[in-house]
């Protein structure tokens, strides 16, 4: 093989995105590797309907978890990660959001110059094509297709309804002039399938002579001459092969993969690399610090009438809806059931959203029904709560020099006291949200945790015992300008020449909303400082 001038590691989200907008310049040679297989041939996981089978599927997912976590019982939280080409974002709930506009600002106050809100709008732009078509705010001809989803005609209203009654806006885009409020959410959705950046950025570049994709292919080190990154070891079919970059190594792999890659490289801190073996080549002591993830909790209730999806899941409507879907890609399986999505500060002292709140006419253990066969679960409303701006901090690290082997992973949920008390608020925000007369009129009662569940220390408890990710892991790989960042403001590993980082690793701080299309903007913004430059086309939405 012609060395390539550009090595990617990882092809997810950012890797996609990445590899395919590099390899635009017909001068440059670019490598893309990725431990798992192809997404081709995969049906189901194209189906949006069947994303809650997908993302725990281990056919196309590392199987990660998390070390007993110290303040939720102890428990191993599941930590998903896509193991695909498109990493977790061909087997994600394909949502689509940024977070909000003062996120990014934070970023730049913090020194990082060229990462504030207006800085990385272009690249949201450029990245999408939104139902909405070309704004201010919104890309009208970018390969990633943002859908609408049409709220329902019955629940909806009466959310709204209830939203306003406790002195919300309905908004009509979470991504526009104001960010908190409720709607509908939108979705990465394409003519009624998925639109993973495999699908969307990848597949369509993948004609061009100067990309190469390799697929189950996985990546032991980055190899250093020096301070200097000149390629990658990767093992393909049992034999270890070694790869040279004439310009550069970028690292997409994501929030674990990434610093787990760079420990097994000897690019750490020594703590953290030396007590399994491996030489330190660079101590860089951020390398799997500073990880950030979105705390979730649920709650559920009793509907009051059969008025939710598990109408749908009935076995012959279920089979009905399949072959629409097969047919003509359209339905319910084409789409996600979702009532309202809220963006919501829950104390009057905020600048932004803390809450997430995301009510689905479904149950997460809803599965086909049919009388005499086997019942359904029945008629619930889940309300999801994400936690948007955590203060508990987290670690990946080695658990052995095998590279195989699962880095050891601690998110830390509920570390931080104020996110316990912010639990707590978000828990009697919910309770108010369903308690309003119109949404009230749709339940009958509260089943998860139960109206019995009232004190602090009672929330608490169920909390802990609930707790789990919203599955946006972030930050292990800081950009700063500190002694614990890992890269710098154009995603150069600190010290390193030659190497970027180029994902969810690299925030500073996790942004108030889905991970996907922040990681997207990413590595748009990446191809561009690769490059050289601003794009030109960083401007104008397409």
């Amino acid at each position: 093989m012609i060395d390539p001038d550009y090595i990617i590691v990882g092809a997810g989200s950012a890797g996609c995105v990445l590899a395919a907008r590099l390899s635009e310049d017909p001068g440059v040679r670019v490598v893309l590797i990725e431990a798992g297989a192809t997404d081709r041939g995969r049906w189901r996981m194209r189906m949006p309907l069947a994303w809650r089978d997908t993302f725990m599927d281990p056919a196309v997912g590392w199987g990660f978890e998390s070390e007993p976590e110290p303040f939720a019982d102890h428990r191993r939280v599941p930590a998903p990660r896509g193991k695909v080409l498109g990493g977790s974002g061909s087997v994600n709930g394909m949502m689509y959001s940024r977070g909000c506009a003062a996120d990014y600002d934070d970023w730049a106050k913090a020194g990082l110059a060229g990462w504030g809100y207006a800085d990385v709008l272009p690249y949201f732009r450029r990245s999408e094509a939104n139902w909405r078509g070309a704004s201010a705010y919104h890309g009208g001809d970018g390969p990633l297709t943002v859908s609408r989803h049409a709220p329902d005609r019955f629940v909806y209203p009466r959310m709204i309804a209830g939203a306003r009654a406790l002195g919300f806006s309905e908004l009509d885009d979470f991504h526009g002039a104001r960010h908190e409020g409720f709607a509908t959410p939108d979705f990465t959705i394409h003519r009624g399938e998925r639109a993973s950046t495999a699908g969307r950025f990848l597949h369509p570049s993948m004609r061009r002579p100067n990309l190469r994709v390799i697929t189950d292919a996985l990546v032991l080190r980055v190899i250093l001459e020096g301070a200097s990154a000149v390629g990658v070891e990767y093992r393909e079919h049992g034999r270890t092969v070694r790869l040279r970059a004439t310009r550069e190594t970028v690292l997409a792999a994501g929030a674990f993969n990434t610093p787990q890659l760079l420990l097994l490289s000897g690019i750490g801190a020594p703590d953290a690399i030396e007590p399994h073996g491996i030489k330190v080549a660079h101590a860089l002591a951020g390398v799997g610090r500073n990880l950030q993830e979105h705390q979730s909790i649920a709650l559920t209730y009793l509907a009051q009438a059969p008025i939710t999806f598990d109408s749908h899941l009935r076995a012959d409507r279920l089979a009905h809806a399949l072959m629409r879907w097969f047919l003509f890609r359209s339905g319910p399986i084409a789409g996600l059931p979702v009532s309202v999505q809220g963006f919501v500060r829950t104390a009057e002292h905020l600048d932004r959203p803390d809450l997430q709140l995301l009510v689905s006419p479904v149950s997460m253990l809803a599965r086909p029904w049919f009388p005499g066969w086997r019942r359904g679960v029945g008629h619930v409303f889940s309300a999801a709560c994400v936690l948007l701006h955590p203060s508990s901090r987290g670690r990946v690290g080695l658990r052995c020099a095998n590279p195989a082997a699962a880095p050891r992973i601690l998110l830390n949920l509920l570390e931080a006291p104020e996110d316990r008390v912010a639990m707590r608020r978000i828990v009697r925000f919910v309770r108010r949200f369903f308690a309003t007369p119109e949404v009230r009129a749709l339940v009958r009662a509260e089943s998860m945790p139960g109206a019995a569940v009232e004190s602090d220390a009672e929330i608490d408890a169920y909390v802990r015992a609930t707790v789990r990710t919203a599955m946006h892991p972030t930050s292990s790989c800081a950009m700063g300008a500190g002694e614990d960042a890992v890269d710098d403001q154009e995603l150069r590993v600190c010290g390193i020449e030659r190497l970027r980082i180029a994902d969810a690793s690299v925030m500073p701080t996790i942004v108030g909303g889905n991970t996907n299309a922040p990681v997207i903007m990413i590595a748009e913004k990446a191809a561009d400082l690769i490059r050289g430059g601003e794009s030109s086309r960083g401007g104008d939405g397409g």
